[in-house]
């Protein structure tokens, strides 16, 4: 299926903070007392480990992503490998919720962070604000985040070199004896216990290395792909390591590790002894930074991972339309208020838990399908191979085994938990969407109930059965329901009512002896139906509500122009009013019927256009073109946009793209000058389009756009609208409001 693509707008300095900043977070200040607690000066050979072990699964990212340079990351690698199935529903999900819940804890960080400038601001509400302002920066567009990300990551890369800088120069900085603390490497242990402590601090800091993850997550948005994903990814790589590593460093050396030992204000302690005064409130201010970056890469990255699966229909596909600015903002504003409801029902810390173990179940299957994609797909082209593969690939996986074994039980209890529930949820999913798949084909098998053809005059009649005799043919057990109504007015008596009724059933008898030869050669039923009321529309209102099911109401344009000119006149009524799909038809000849035009827009009325086509093009030979429109000017990316739209809404309608429909962009001035353009290059005998939402206005008839094309257009037109519930009206227009 055609996949709409998000905008390529994110340079290589915005990657590189993006990476960079999104790893060097909160953890940074609070894992670094940790670690010295657990390995004393032996923290820094842990962190070169752990930036070694990285390594591994970097490099396999750099593939990976240059060679599958979409959204989603992990997920997408696994969906390639593994199928569109258990393995990758499990993947995106953990990794999108990880990164949910992970905004949340860093929004919650940020305002405690601030509290210490701040000490009389509520907790909760400036970590809704921090989400809140985020999300809307994302909704504008990535731009924004990577420009925040210039800004933010920019400050503590300042604020950290000063900090080594310092702290390896003054006096009162850096001492080897302090270092030491009287120890030596691997001192008065045996070398298992060593190992064994060394992995454990590694499984401690080993999710602050990975921050990388967000540039393969966001890979579609990113320019020059295969340059710079593969720089962004090892620079931002090489760049925290080597911050983490010094700092620590420098950390350790000003304060013996055993003062350190599990504290989380580390950083600011060895600042208070070497850089006074000025050092505490500037990594205090860094710390509060570091939170906020993680907010945004955070939220960046879930947000992609959700449009994945939901462009992916593992996840409702809601969660995949995109923005005016094309950015996915269903899925932003979802992540927001999923982050905010974690971050007010105060389950953070626990679901904290998923951002450490949960990485490493990604990690491992995202390692497996870098192997197996190798084996399935040996002549793909790979912008950047992993060198030393298939060995890169193996310690990726291995090392991440390795270090679930040393993680916290109660995380990967807790990972067991949400595996569990996840499984359950896609298998509830999978059997509904099997279920709803049967019901629409028995449906659609079964067709059923009436078109209900409004028509007084005889010649507008035939014409309208002759449609809808094409409609109903490939539908089984629709019949056709000529609806004539006898106008009474109130004060006539009952004789002469009684006279009227007489007359039209004669009118009935021929109308029928006109149009039964139409509809029972498509071998579609046919029969008439005289009603009495006070006008048309009340009439067609009733047998709409009769229990013989109405699928669609047809009526014919008037002959008389002046018709058109009443302010309440017939068409418009029922257009408005009648709860069934409605279409109408001026008619200009469709008895050869071989050519169809459809402008297509985005609202559920194009849809039913769309839909009424494969009706009439289904096995009759008939070839259906649909046109999107667009502004003239447009570059070949936002071009191939729209082109990949309409596909997406022809396949999303019909379920597949029919051989017989053509896809068509045109860039024109104005809509109806490009429809006009079109409908003179090439012969159409009708023209299938959806009423505009300016059909509601008194202004109208059918809207601007189809008032202009009926005054020009030399070919049939048939003007449809869609019913929708109130309710559902008003949300669409605010959703069209939103994607344009």
């Amino acid at each position: 299926m055609a996949k709409r693509k998000l905008k390529r707008q994110l340079n290589l300095l915005q990657v590189i903070m993006l990476g960079t900043a999104g790893t060097i977070a909160a953890e940074i200040f609070v894992l670094t007392g940790h670690a010295a607690g657990i390995a004393g000066p032996d923290t820094i050979l842990a962190l070169i480990i752990g930036g070694v072990l990285t390594l591994s699964v970097a490099l396999n990212y750099c593939e990976l992503a240059t060679t599958y340079p979409v959204t989603g990351g992990a997920m997408t690698y696994v969906r390639e490998g593994f199928s569109n199935g258990l393995i990758m529903f499990l993947v995106g999900s953990l990794d999108g919720l990880s990164s949910t819940f992970y905004a949340a804890l860093s929004a919650v960080g940020f305002a405690y962070s601030l509290k210490v400038f701040l000490p009389f601001i509520p907790v909760i509400p400036v970590a809704l604000a921090v989400i809140l302002v985020v999300g809307m920066l994302h909704l504008r567009g990535v731009t924004q985040a990577g420009n925040l990300q210039i800004l933010l990551g920019g400050f503590l890369l300042i604020s950290f070199s000063v900090y080594v800088v310092l702290g390896l120069t003054r006096e009162t900085g850096f001492h080897w004896e302090v270092y030491r603390s009287g120890r030596v490497l691997f001192e008065n242990q045996s070398i298992w216990a060593n190992i064994g402590r060394m992995l454990t601090t590694v499984a401690l800091v080993y999710n602050a290395y990975v921050g990388f993850e967000v540039i393969a997550d966001d890979a579609e948005e990113i320019t020059s792909p295969n340059h710079n994903i593969p720089l962004g990814i090892l620079i931002s790589l090489g760049v925290t390591t080597l911050v983490y590593t010094l700092v620590s460093f420098v950390t350790i050396g000003v304060i013996p590790y055993s003062s350190l030992a599990g504290s989380e204000t580390a950083i600011t302690d060895a600042a208070q002894v070497f850089w006074p005064r000025v050092g505490v409130p500037v990594m205090a201010v860094a710390g509060i930074v570091a939170t906020l970056t993680s907010v945004n890469t955070a939220m960046l990255s879930a947000t992609r991972e959700v449009f994945t699966l939901s462009r992916e229909r593992v996840w409702p596909h809601l969660f995949s339309r995109l923005s005016r600015w094309r950015t996915p903002y269903v899925s932003i504003l979802f992540v927001a208020l999923l982050s905010g409801m974690v971050a007010v029902i105060g389950l953070v810390d626990f679901l904290s838990f998923i951002s450490s173990a949960g990485y490493m179940f990604v990690l491992f299957w995202a390692s497996l399908a870098m192997i197996r994609l190798r084996r399935m797909h040996p002549d793909i082209e790979r912008p950047f191979k992993v060198p030393f593969f298939p060995l890169t690939a193996y310690l990726a996986a291995g090392s991440g085994v390795l270090i679930v074994s040393f993680a916290n039980p109660k995380a990967l209890l807790f990972l067991g938990v949400v595996l569990l529930a996840l499984t359950v949820v896609y298998y509830i999913m999978k059997y509904t969407r099997t279920r709803a798949m049967v019901r629409s084909e028995v449906e659609k098998e079964r067709g059923g109930g009436r078109i209900l053809v409004a028509a007084i005059q005889p010649n507008t009649a035939v014409k309208l059965v002759e449609l809808a005799s094409r409609l109903a043919e490939p539908q089984e057990d629709t019949a056709i329901c000529v609806l004539t109504v006898q106008k009474v007015p109130p004060n006539l008596s009952r004789n002469e009512v009684e006279t009227l009724i007489k007359c039209s059933k004669a009118k009935r008898s021929d109308l029928l002896d006109l149009t039964a030869s139409i509809a029972q050669a498509r071998n579609v039923p046919i029969y008439t139906k005289l009603k009495v009321a006070s006008n048309v529309e009340s009439a067609i209102y009733n047998e709409i509500n009769s229990p013989n099911p109405v699928r669609m109401v047809l009526l014919g344009w008037p002959s008389q122009k002046e018709k058109l000119d009443i302010p309440h006149n017939i068409l418009k009524e029922v257009m408005v009013s009648a709860q069934k799909d409605v279409g109408v038809l001026r008619d200009v000849g469709i008895n050869h019927l071989e050519n169809i035009l459809i402008p297509v827009g985005t609202g559920p009325n194009a849809r039913l256009a769309l839909e009424l086509a494969s009706y009439l093009a289904d096995q009759n030979g008939i070839r259906v073109t649909a046109l999107r429109l667009m502004p003239e000017g447009l570059d070949e990316e936002k071009r191939e946009d729209h082109l990949l739209h309409l596909q997406e809404i022809v396949e999303e309608e019909l379920g597949e793209m029919p051989p017989y429909i053509r896809l068509k962009t045109t860039a024109a001035p104005t809509v109806v000058e490009g429809i006009l353009s079109e409908t003179e290059s090439r012969r159409y005998d009708l023209m299938i389009i959806g009423a505009s939402e300016q059909v509601f206005s008194p202004k109208y008839v059918f809207g601007a756009l189809n008032d202009a094309l009926i005054k020009d257009i030399s070919c049939s037109m048939l003007i449809v609208r869609r019913y929708q519930p109130e309710t559902a009206l008003w949300f669409r227009q605010r959703i069209k409001r939103i994607e344009e």
